[in-house]
């Protein structure tokens, strides 16, 4: 009885999803007709079609239906939400918004104002199935904003922020908030707070976006068993910032020219950080100030991860680890023309090297005589010395003086006076290989189009594109 109960349940959902299938139109409209009006009218499954031209207003999809634009090259089905409220507001399940350029939306961040806005559960659950594809945004606001979705698809689109604002007063370009099991591919984002931002979001993969100009290419809070990798991220204050999660995998992702860092790890655990490249991160002088310098990557007390085969390549410094940042395995990573290596403040041992395999290091002056590709003495990247000075940093005024020189010289002579730190007893004598990633060339070729904005008094926005 219970079998057939089962089975018949089934049949019915099925029943009903194919009567939907079947009963759903394909509907084309244009900017002269009335789209909200077409909206409310729809049905379960209707496909609607936007010509080109300018929609004005704030819309509401409360159906599960397909809103795109044409898809035509040069032709542009525009929403001018003008100034005001969300673009597209979605109150319901299975929806995709495809080809539409989004534009002029509000900004204010208290309301969560954003171009595509998904919010509520729906019948007291996630909400499945959001596919968001090929659009173009370009706002004050949040760019895409999802929360309490499951299954959600955010593909090959293109958010433009406002540059001329102040960072704190932008939105998000992707906002992802107490989501599951969903894809954010393919997206290129630019000028907002932060690129795409993670919150209490598990089982989420967040690849081959590219991101710039912006505060953090991508922030994460309270998110666990996530997937970042093949991402691209130039001219931010942190490329990645990744805060309070754990069982990360961040693996080939790039970040060149931060202010700030590389990548920033605080409150990381169980995680695996691979294969990512970080290149120029360099405080730049009208924003120097005592202590704020340049970090490839730094680490905050977070533990028990694994680092391996990274290469941080010039950094003000290479690698900073502080407030409990131990129990790390780190091996076959390429610190190269760092002017610090490294800096670790604590009297802890730390050995950096796992199974007869350390890193490698562009200032190692040691030698190999048996021709292995390991150095034959360790390498310490740190003595007593450094430790005095990030202490006390106004010993930089002495450090070239006789009496540091003379302090190092006793250093190496009596290695007993010397304090515990970081030690790689099995230095790379060359940079171990790291394949080029072909996901990233890929996501900037989506980047080709220029997108132009324009702001007036009135809050309006023109948007022109160029191929």
């Amino acid at each position: 009885m219970l079998f057939f109960t089962k089975t018949l349940t089934v049949m019915l959902v099925l029943a009903c999803f194919y009567s939907q299938q079947l009963n759903a139109q394909e509907i084309q409209i244009s900017a002269s007709d009335n789209l909200q009006q077409t909206l409310d009218k729809s049905q379960d499954g209707d496909v609607i079609t936007l010509a080109a031209g300018q929609y004005l207003g704030n819309f509401i999809i409360s159906k599960q239906i397909t809103l795109r634009g044409t898809g035509i090259t040069g032709e542009v089905a525009l929403i001018n939400s003008q100034g005001k409220g969300h673009g597209l507001r979605l109150k319901n399940s299975h929806i995709t918004i495809e080809n539409l350029t989004i534009i002029n939306w509000g900004d204010d961040l208290t309301e969560q104002n954003s171009g595509i806005y998904s919010h509520d559960k729906v019948d007291n659950k996630k909400v499945p199935n959001i596919t968001i594809k090929n659009n173009i945004l370009i706002g004050d606001g949040f760019g895409i904003w999802l929360n309490q979705a499951d299954n959600a698809t955010v593909s090959h689109n293109r958010i433009k922020g406002n540059l001329t604002l102040r960072s704190a007063d932008r939105g998000n370009g992707i906002q992802i908030a107490n989501v599951t099991n969903s894809h954010v591919f393919h997206n290129e984002v630019s000028e907002t707070r932060d690129g795409v931002y993670v919150i209490s979001s598990q089982n989420n993969i967040i690849e081959q976006n590219t991101m710039h100009h912006l505060r953090y290419g991508i922030h994460y809070m309270y998110s666990y068993d996530n997937t970042i990798k093949d991402n691209t991220a130039y001219s931010t204050r942190a490329g990645y910032a990744l805060m309070s999660s754990r069982r990360l995998t961040i693996t080939g992702n790039t970040t060149t020219d931060s202010e700030d860092y590389g990548f920033l790890l605080n409150f990381i655990t169980q995680s695996t950080f691979s294969h990512n490249h970080i290149k120029n991160v360099w405080t730049k002088p009208e924003n120097k100030v005592l202590g704020r310098d340049g970090k490839g990557l730094f680490i905050y007390n977070s533990g028990y991860n694994t680092l391996k085969y990274n290469i941080i390549d010039t950094a003000e410094i290479g690698i900073h680890l502080t407030a409990g940042s131990e129990n790390i395995n780190i091996y076959g990573n390429s610190f190269i023309n760092n002017p610090t290596q490294v800096k670790y403040v604590s009297n802890k041992k730390q050995e950096w090297s796992k199974d007869g395999q350390g890193n490698y290091w562009s200032n190692y002056l040691g030698w190999d005589m048996d021709n292995d590709g390991i150095g034959d003495i360790i390498f310490e990247p740190n003595d007593g010395i450094d430790k005095l000075v990030w202490q006390y940093p106004e010993m930089k005024m002495i450090m070239d003086s006789p009496a540091i020189v003379i302090l190092r010289w006793v250093q190496r002579q009596f290695p007993v006076l010397k304090p515990p730190g970081i030690k790689d007893s099995f230095p790379l004598m060359s940079a171990p290989r790291l394949s080029a990633n072909p996901h990233a060339a890929a996501t900037l070729a989506l980047a080709t189009p220029v997108l132009t904005i324009s702001h007036t008094a009135q809050s309006t926005t023109s948007v022109s594109l160029k191929e």
